[in-house]
């Protein structure tokens, strides 16, 4: 890393000059003299310690160290001004931030943000899906609904759901003699089925594993085999027929529960959200 960069003025003084072949022409685009950009750029070759430009009277032409330079300045340029027109987005005064799991996001929520614009379209919502829970004190988010996460400091904790784990198979493998067995995490884990004392199934040690629960629900319903998954995420694959499940009994899964930072907590747009949400998840059926 350089200890000392050179002005970001100067830079693109050099840029304009380089493009337009003409510092006189820059100095129009950039609304200034010419012998303000003949300065910025004497002051770049003088940091930089070797010339950019070939000068011939009022013609220039790019030194081979100026032709490499162009194209790192342009470069960087255009992605500073990327990420500055992007700074807009945090602007937006009816923002609301809700970060969740991808498979919530997928399985869950997805399916039933038609309804929610349609009562709230007031609201602009930002889904920010991470796999690890977030840390609320450190990152920009309103609301985080997770079945990973505790209370944290300077945020309102409530569960919201207890999940109910069971096994399914797609229609298609369900009188199959021999299946295949899909591995989960945490307590999508055949182990925990074993400890809650669900029966043998045929499931086997070897086979398919996920990290992610959403893919787990999808390696099922496209009947890649047997797999131990969220009530609350498989009940649309339940309802429309990809999944059948293999037994009626469920066991305790992991609690949906969500964070809320104290400066939203008060926020119309949290509340219209957070109020949604709970209806939502009322409406959930429920296994025992």
């Amino acid at each position: 890393m350089l200890k000392h960069w050179p002005p970001l003025n100067a830079l693109r003084g050099f840029e304009a000059a380089a493009r337009l072949g003409s510092f006189h022409k820059a100095a129009d685009e950039l609304h200034l003299t010419q012998s303000a950009i003949s300065q910025q750029i004497r002051s770049l070759e003088s940091f930089l310690e070797q010339p950019l430009f070939f000068r011939n009277g009022r013609s220039v032409a790019l030194t081979d160290a100026g032709h490499d330079l162009l194209s790192t300045t342009q470069s960087m340029l255009q992605q500073l001004a990327v990420g500055i027109r992007r700074l807009e987005q945090y602007r937006k005064p009816n923002q609301l931030v809700v970060n969740t799991t991808p498979a919530f996001a997928r399985h869950w929520l997805l399916p039933r943000l038609a309804d929610f614009r349609q009562q709230h379209p007031e609201v602009d919502l930002w889904l920010f899906t991470t796999d690890e829970a977030p840390d609320m004190t450190t990152q920009t988010i309103d609301l985080a609904v997770r079945d990973d996460i505790s209370a944290q400091a300077e945020c309102a904790f409530r569960v919201l759901h207890n999940d109910r784990l069971y096994p399914v198979c797609s229609p298609a493998l369900f009188q199959a003699a021999e299946r295949s067995t899909l591995h989960g995490e945490r307590e999508m884990d055949w182990s925990h089925w074993q400890v809650e004392d669900g029966e043998n199934l045929g499931q086997q040690s070897h086979g398919l594993n996920f990290s992610d629960p959403g893919l787990l629900l999808d390696a099922a319903c496209n009947g890649l085999g047997i797999a131990l998954v969220s009530q609350l995420l498989a009940q649309p694959a339940l309802d429309n027929g990809q999944l059948r499940p293999l037994v009626e009994r469920s066991i305790r899964g992991p609690n949906w529960a969500w964070l809320i930072h104290r400066d939203s907590e008060n926020s119309p747009l949290t509340r219209s959200f957070s109020e949604w949400l709970v209806a939502r998840l009322k409406d959930q059926p429920h296994r025992d």
